[in-house]
């Protein structure tokens, strides 16, 4: 940065003198001021032969050598490394005739080999080299954020494989893993959609990186005083603040964008799902928008103190350092669920269109200011390069799926099943897919939706082995027992070749245009994981607990494990539904499925542990009523400690 501070000290020592070649500039609502152009430095012979003689004297101590000094001359000398001195250092050096004597002051003309003064360079060293300290810090703290917030993950993940480690997790993951912080609130909305609520160990995360940002801003500040730059400590510290907010929020950046994406390397590398990391990128996006205000609140005060603020407000950097902070601010403030809730289509391109603004406003800030000198465009190119990493994914997962044509079909009054064939996924568990249906909303043919990844031949493989189809073992509570809902299901062309089936709920924006149509141009990226699978299969029995279209997160678990029981409970209006899913359901051969009535989670869990299972894996999707109340169960049934539970939910709530 200011390598060697010697050398950089005796230029600022002498940058303020009048030279022979100097003007004076009149500028608007100002005094006249000095101006010395850099092609004036380059070729005053005053000018050359003191800061070649400063250089000699002030840089010996500290053993520069000759080549660093000529580098140093070569791009700093003049100001502006386009423009060359007349003299290389060594030549400027040997045409001083003797030792000058006389000290230069600040309000002489250098127009002759002066001596610089003791003062003002021990203050202009000290000034560069406390600057030069606090910019380490800042980015070495920035370091420690971005790798924090990071490796924490990878960290956990890695300690959950010790052997002696499994027997301490399964004991404390009722308490901490699976415990809302308030409540029973997992996947339901807080009250007044203020937001969800984390797990006591996303709060612990949440409150790691809280505590460290908080630490690492106010720490470790030293002033050095008299300053060259500012008149007060205040001023000093005001600035080392401001940069080291900014520098910390630069930091936080690639975590952000790291944490919303679809193709976070996170996700490959740890065993947290897409929803804790979503949860995440909200929670760690706050806390960069608060550095981000502190910043520009700083920086107000910094240049008002000043009295500078109203020259600083015109500028080119400053303009675009206010763009990515009303950006930032906004997004705050319009990410919100009520927001997110009432248009989320309209509200992921406004978010998509601020970040931008807040990138490219970032970028512009601090390449105008200093023009890449301090490195801080370096946490920017983290950013994109995560960003555009996880946008090329997504491109070449749709290449690589090709452009499908799907055949929609309505089941009942507000689900769509949607066959989709040629498709060779394995029917791997834990599975959803963004699809993408370009012709049904041509104003916006990029919008797309996860859905949950149902293998089109576990629908008709049992009606291949049989001509006639069985309706599946249904509890008492079932009003559909003996009679059929009169439902069109088209059935796949050529059931030997696979295909993958979706199963959509009608809702507001894209899904709503979906009704029965062949031949629906379809777009898939995907498929994508949603939790790790591998705890919950390991267990000695599997509870797959669904409600309404959460099924169909259920069906590829169906045939993954030897010992599983299956309970689903559906409305009254879910009779499509249930007939769709039959040949599938009826693969299990213990099942529950109740329509019209709901299930007792407490008994369930209940039941499954007097039969003596000492572990059973729960994976409950549904409804964020149903999947609240039954990891409820599992926790109290948990926390009694009669048998060890593994519980995943598949609930899109992010």
């Amino acid at each position: 940065m200011y390598k060697p501070p010697c050398a950089f000290a005796c230029n600022g020592a002498i940058s303020n003198n009048a030279l022979s070649c100097s003007s004076m500039t009149e500028m608007e609502g100002m005094d006249s001021m000095l101006m010395t152009t850099p092609e004036c430095r380059a070729n005053d012979t005053s000018f050359l032969t003191t800061l070649a003689w400063c250089l000699q004297s002030n840089c010996a101590e500290f053993d520069v050598p000759v080549s660093e000094l000529q580098k140093f001359w070569e791009e700093q000398a003049t100001g502006e490394p386009t423009v060359q001195p007349k003299w290389s250092y060594p030549a400027a050096l040997q045409s001083v005739q003797e030792a000058p004597t006389k000290i230069l002051t600040m309000h002489d003309t250098l127009n002759f080999t002066a001596l610089t003064s003791e003062e003002d360079w021990d203050v202009q060293f000290k000034t560069l080299s406390y600057f030069e300290r606090e910019e380490a810090i800042h980015a070495r703290y920035g370091i420690i954020i971005l790798v924090t917030g990071f490796a924490t993950p990878l960290l956990l993940t890695a300690v959950g494989y010790l052997p002696f480690i499994s027997s301490i997790t399964h004991k404390v993951a009722p308490y901490i893993v699976w415990q809302s912080l308030i409540g029973t609130y997992r996947v339901r909305p807080l009250p007044y959609l203020i937001g969800t609520a984390p797990s006591i160990g996303h709060a612990s995360y949440i409150a790691l990186m809280i505590i460290l940002n908080v630490i690492l801003t106010a720490v470790n500040y030293k002033s050095a005083q008299p300053n060259a730059w500012f008149s007060s400590q205040y001023q000093e510290v005001l600035e080392y603040v401001m940069i080291r907010t900014g520098t910390l929020g630069f930091a936080l950046s690639p975590l952000v964008i790291l944490f919303a994406g679809r193709n976070n390397v996170l996700l490959w590398l740890s065993n947290w799902s897409h929803s804790t990391f979503m949860l995440l990128h909200r929670w760690i996006a706050r806390i960069f928008g608060l550095q981000v205000i502190i910043h520009s609140i700083t920086a107000l005060a910094l240049y008002s103190n000043i009295g500078t603020y109203s020259e600083e407000l015109k500028l080119p950097y400053w303009i675009w350092g206010c763009v990515a902070t009303v950006a930032v601010v906004i997004m705050l403030v319009a990410s919100n669920l009520y927001v997110r809730r009432q248009s989320y289509e309209v509200f992921l391109v406004i978010h998509i269109l601020l970040a931008v603004f807040v990138i490219a406003g970032c970028w512009y800030h601090v390449d105008i200011r200093f023009q890449r000198k301090f490195g801080y465009e370096m946490w920017l190119y983290a950013s994109c390069a995560v960003w555009f990493f996880d946008r090329m994914m997504r491109m070449l997962r749709v290449l690589k799926n090709g452009m499908r044509r799907s055949n929609v079909v309505n089941i009942d009054e507000d689900v769509v099943r949607v066959d989709v064939p040629g498709i060779w996924w394995a029917a791997s568990p834990g599975q959803h897919v963004y699809v993408y249906f370009p012709t049904l909303n041509r104003l916006r043919p990029w919008e797309n939706h996860p859905f949950s990844v149902v293998p089109t031949t576990m629908l008709y493989e049992k009606a291949r082995s049989s001509e006639a189809s069985a309706s599946p073992t249904l509890s008492s509570n079932d009003v559909e027992k003996n009679e059929r809902a009169d439902v069109r299901i088209s059935p796949v062309t050529d059931r030997e070749n696979a295909g993958l089936t979706l199963f959509i709920r009608k809702s507001a924006g894209l899904t709503k245009a979906l009704t029965t149509k062949d031949n629906v141009l379809t777009l898939l990226d995907g498929p994508y994981s949603n939790n790790s699978t591998a705890p919950v299969l390991q267990c000695d029995r599997l509870l797959l607990i669904g409600g309404g279209i959460g099924i169909t997160a259920l069906v590829p678990w169906i045939d993954r494990h030897p010992n599983l029981k299956l309970s689903w409970s559906v409305k009254d209006s879910a009779k499509g539904l249930v007939r769709a899913l039959e040949n599938a359901i009826d693969r299990v051969e213990e099942k529950d499925v109740r329509v019209g009535s709901r299930l007792d989670f407490n008994a369930l869990l209940d039941q499954e542990v007097q039969l003596g299972w000492s572990r059973i894996g729960v994976v409950v999707s549904g409804p964020g009523g149903l999947c609240d109340d039954a990891a409820a169960a599992v926790i109290a049934a948990g926390k009694r400690g009669k048998a060890l539970f593994e519980l995943e939910i598949d609930a899109y709530s992010w």
